[in-house]
C-alpha cells in the first residue's frame, strides 16, 4: 500500500508539473494575432528556423483577409512583394489563373491554415492578453487568459525573445508601455492638409437632409445615428476613429442560402436616415446604397457606399481602449445593426419594391463561417491604436515629399480615412471625415515606423498598429501591406537574437538585402522583374510616352504616335542559372489600345512571335491590369534572353510595362 501511495503521489506530481511546463513556455518569438500579418510573420519566423508560437484571441486565422474582404485593397501590385505575392498567387492556383486578389472567406482562410501547416507553426488559439512583464526595456514573458472561459487557474504564461504585435488592436503593444496615439492628429502636428476634421463630398448625407424625428421640428429629437454636435474647425485633432462595418458575403445561389431573418433586437428607427436619402435621391439600384462587389461562386463582399450605409459612424470611439466587455458591446451592435440593415432592406415597405426584390435574391452562404452562423469573425477594425515609434510616417511620404531609406515594404493605396462623425451644419445632418485622396505611386514604409522608441521596449515589432499619422495610416492599412511588413518583421526578429541585439540596433541595410533576396522566406530562387524604366536593361527604339499612373510600378511607357515609324522596347533580364522560367508582361488597360500587341520572346537560341489581344486581357477587382502570359521557356545563364514589345501591327496606341521572369521553385 505505502509503493502504491508513493507511486499515485509521484504520477500526480508529474502530472503538475506537465501542466505547469504546457501553461509556461518559451520561445524564440513570440506573434500575438492571427491576422493575415500574424500568419504570415509566423510562417518566416519558423522558415528563418526559429521557435515561434502565434496566439490568436479568436478561433480563426486570416482577419480581415479571411473575414470577408476579398475584394483586395491594392493600390498597385508593384507594392506587394514576398510572401504577400506568394499568397495571392497561391490564391490564384485555387482559381485556375496566375494571380487572384478577389476570393471567397473560406478558401483565404484555408490557404492561411495551410501556411501554418507547411511551416509546422504551433498556433494557440482562443487566448487573449492579460499582462506583460517587462524587465527594463526587455520584454520577459505575457500572460494569457482563455478568451471563452477566463480564469487565471487556466492562465498560460509564455516567455520569449522577441515578440511580434499583428493585432489590429495593439493590444501587446500598449501593455508593454510604449507611446501610441488614437484618433486624428491637427494637420499643423506633422504639417499635413487631410488630416483632422474634414467634411467633404465623398460618402456624404444628400443636401438638405432633415436630421429631426419630425422634420422641421427640433424639439422631435435627432435621428438615429446623428450626434447633437457640429464639427470643429477643419484640419484640427480628435480622438475619434473611422467607422468599421463588416464586410459582407451574401450569396445568390438558393442550394447554398440561408435566408436574412429579423434580429432579436431589430429597430427599424435606426435606419430612418436612408428612407430621408431616398427621398432625396431615388434608388435605382442595390449599388447606390452598397458597394457589392461580386466574389467568386456566387457570392460578394459588400462595403459601405454613400451617406447611409454599412458603416456604423461615430460608434466606434470607445472601442480601441476599451475592455473585453465594451469592445465585445461594441462588436454585437455592428452585428445588429449590419444584419437589421439587410433585413431592413429586403422587407421594409417603404424601401422601393424592385431592391427589396433584388435584396430578397441573397442570403448568408451555407459553405461559409459555418461555425458563427454564417456571419463573419472578422470586424472591420480599420484603425485603433497606432504605434507612435522610432518614426511617424505622414501624408508628405505617402505623396512623396519625403522618403525614407530604410523602407522595409511598400504602400500603394489611395490616403483613405471613412466617417468619423455624423453631425447637424447648417441645420442639416452630414457626415465628417472622409478623405479620399491618391494620385501618387508605390512609397516605402520605414523600418522605424514598426519599432517602438529604444528607451521603451527594445524587443518588440509593431507591423499592424505602425507608426503613421491617422491619413498616412489611412494609406499603408491594407491587408497586403501588413503581410509584407509582417514578414519584414520576422526577418528582423531573427536578426536581433542572431545578433544579441535589440530591434532598434539591427543591421537594416542587409534586413532589405535578406528580403530581397530570400522573399518566400525558403531559399528559392527569386522573381527577375525588368522595369520599363530600368535603362540598364532596357533598349528603346523609336518614341514613347512615359505614363506615371496605372501601370505596374511608378511608370510605364505608351507609343501614342501611330505608324510613324517603327517602335519597341527590348527587356534584357541577367539570368543567373540556366532553368526553366514563366515570362509575364504587364498590361495595363489604357482608353483606345491597340486590339493587339506584337511581343518576340528570345529564349538564347530562337526567336518567337507573341500576339496579345486586348480583349482577352480580363482586369478582376481593385487594379489597373494584368500579368498576360507569354510561356514557359528553358534559359541560359546570362543576358542572351530577351523580351521585346514593338508597335508592329498595331491599331492604335501599345503599352510596355514591366516584364517578369519566375524560375521553377526548387524548395
Amino acid at each position: 500500500m505505502k509503493k502504491t501511495g508513493l507511486y499515485l503521489l509521484c504520477l500526480l506530481l508529474l502530472t503538475l508539473l506537465g501542466n505547469v511546463q504546457a501553461q509556461n513556455q518559451s520561445y524564440d518569438i513570440c506573434i500575438y494575432g492571427g491576422t493575415s500579418a500574424g500568419v504570415i510573420a509566423a510562417y518566416t519566423a519558423k522558415k528563418t528556423g526559429k521557435t515561434v508560437l502565434l496566439i490568436e484571441p479568436g478561433r480563426h486565422l486570416g482577419g480581415m483577409s479571411s473575414g470577408g474582404l476579398g475584394y483586395t485593397d491594392i493600390g498597385n501590385k508593384y507594392a506587394i512583394t514576398g510572401l504577400a505575392n506568394d499568397f495571392y498567387r497561391r490564391m490564384g492556383q485555387h482559381y485556375g489563373k496566375f494571380e487572384q486578389w478577389i476570393f471567397e472567406p473560406s478558401v483565404a482562410e484555408n490557404l492561411f491554415k495551410d501556411y501554418c501547416k507547411r511551416g509546422d507553426v504551433p498556433v494557440l488559439y482562443e487566448h487573449r492578453l492579460v499582462d506583460v512583464e517587462k524587465k527594463g526595456t526587455t520584454i520577459q514573458q505575457i500572460t494569457l487568459e482563455s478568451s471563452t472561459k477566463p480564469t487565471k487557474s487556466t492562465n498560460r504564461t509564455i516567455r520569449a525573445k522577441m515578440f511580434i504585435d499583428c493585432s489590429y488592436e495593439g493590444d501587446l503593444m500598449a501593455k508593454a508601455g510604449v507611446s501610441y496615439t488614437v484618433g486624428r492628429e491637427a494637420n499643423s502636428q506633422y504639417n499635413e492638409t487631410f488630416n483632422g476634421v474634414q467634411v467633404m463630398e465623398g460618402h456624404q448625407m444628400p443636401e438638405g437632409t432633415d436630421p429631426y424625428v419630425t422634420p422641421g421640428d427640433s424639439k422631435s429629437g435627432l435621428l438615429w445615428g446623428i450626434h447633437p454636435t457640429s464639427p470643429q474647425p477643419a484640419g484640427s485633432g480628435d480622438k475619434k476613429i473611422q467607422a468599421y462595418n463588416f464586410r459582407i458575403c451574401l450569396t445568390n445561389k438558393p442550394e447554398n442560402r440561408v435566408p436574412i431573418t429579423k434580429p432579436d433586437d431589430y429597430d427599424p428607427k435606426k435606419y430612418e436616415l436612408l428612407l430621408r436619402i431616398i427621398e432625396k435621391r431615388g434608388w435605382k439600384s442595390i449599388n447606390n446604397v452598397f458597394i457589392w462587389s461580386l466574389m467568386p461562386n456566387g457570392k460578394t463582399d459588400i462595403n459601405n457606399r454613400n451617406g447611409f450605409s454599412t458603416d456604423m459612424i461615430g460608434m466606434n470611439w470607445a472601442y480601441p481602449d476599451a475592455d473585453h466587455t465594451t469592445r465585445a458591446k461594441i462588436w454585437n451592435d455592428h452585428v445588429s445593426y449590419t444584419k437589421g440593415l439587410l433585413y431592413f432592406v429586403g422587407n421594409d415597405p417603404r424601401i422601393p419594391a424592385a431592391m427589396r426584390d433584388e435584396m430578397q435574391k441573397w442570403g448568408y452562404p451555407k459553405d461559409e463561417y459555418t461555425d458563427n452562423g454564417n456571419w463573419t469573425h472578422q470586424l472591420y477594425v480599420r484603425e485603433a491604436r497606432r504605434l507612435v515609434g522610432e518614426l511617424v510616417m505622414t501624408q508628405n511620404h505617402c505623396q512623396g515629399r519625403e522618403t525614407v531609406t530604410d523602407g522595409v515594404g511598400m504602400a500603394a493605396y489611395t490616403m483613405d480615412s471613412h466617417n468619423c462623425d455624423r453631425q447637424i451644419i447648417d441645420g442639416f445632418v452630414k457626415n465628417e471625415g472622409n478623405v479620399e485622396k491618391g494620385g501618387f505611386g508605390p512609397y516605402p514604409v520605414s523600418y522605424r515606423a514598426i519599432i517602438p522608441k529604444q528607451k521603451e521596449v527594445s524587443n518588440l515589432l509593431v507591423p499592424v498598429c505602425l507608426s503613421a499619422t491617422h491619413i498616412a495610416y489611412g494609406s499603408i492599412r491594407m491587408e497586403p501591406v501588413f503581410m509584407v511588413l509582417g514578414q519584414s518583421a520576422a526577418v528582423a526578429a531573427g536578426m536581433a537574437i542572431d545578433a544579441k541585439q535589440s530591434v532598434q540596433a539591427i543591421d537594416v541595410k542587409k534586413l532589405q538585402q535578406r528580403l530581397a533576396s530570400n522573399p518566400l522566406a525558403d531559399g528559392s530562387a527569386p522573381d527577375i522583374l525588368i522595369a520599363s524604366d530600368n535603362a540598364a536593361q532596357t533598349t528603346t527604339q523609336g518614341s514613347w510616352v512615359e505614363r506615371t499612373s496605372g501601370g505596374y510600378g511608378p511608370s510605364f511607357f505608351v507609343d501614342t504616335t501611330g505608324h510613324q515609324e517603327a517602335k519597341s522596347i527590348r527587356f534584357k533580364p541577367t539570368i543567373p542559372k540556366a532553368g526553366k522560367y514563366a515570362i509575364y508582361t504587364y498590361v495595363p488597360k489604357v482608353p483606345k489600345a491597340s486590339s493587339q500587341s506584337t511581343i518576340d520572346v528570345f529564349d538564347g537560341q530562337r526567336k518567337m512571335e507573341k500576339t496579345i489581344s486586348s480583349a482577352d486581357v480580363k482586369v478582376a477587382g481593385q487594379t489597373s491590369g494584368e500579368w498576360v502570359h507569354l510561356g514557359d521557356y528553358q534559359l541560359p545563364a546570362g543576358n542572351n534572353a530577351y523580351v521585346e514589345i514593338s508597335s508592329k501591327g498595331a491599331t492604335g496606341p501599345v503599352v510596355a510595362d514591366d516584364v517578369l521572369f519566375v524560375p521553377e521553385k526548387r524548395l
